[in-house]
């Protein structure tokens, strides 16, 4: 349940915890959450990278990793997103 924020032009925010957050509101940046459940946002031109893991009942494994540009259209700036079933789909903001 951690976060991980960033601001700056050009910077990166990663994070691999379970359910955790990837918050980088700077421009040009990228906002990276490899973790169970994890989910990422960013402004317009920032790259979010995702991974979706599966529970195989006794440990999960990686399922795929995709990114995606926060174009303000099909991904929504400052909207959480979390890869379900390979998509981007979005979800509540549960800092």
């Amino acid at each position: 349940y951690s976060v991980s924020s960033n601001t700056g032009y050009n910077s990166v925010s990663s994070n691999t915890g379970y359910n955790s957050v990837s918050k980088n509101t700077g421009e040009k940046s990228i906002a990276s959450n490899l973790g169970i459940y994890g989910r990422a946002l960013g402004k317009i031109g920032t790259w979010l990278v995702l991974a979706e893991w599966v529970d195989t009942g006794w440990e999960y494994e990686l399922k795929e990793v995709k990114t995606a540009i926060v174009d303000g259209k099909k991904i929504k700036e400052n909207t959480y997103y979390q890869l379900i079933n390979g998509e981007f789909v979005e979800v509540e903001d549960n800092d």
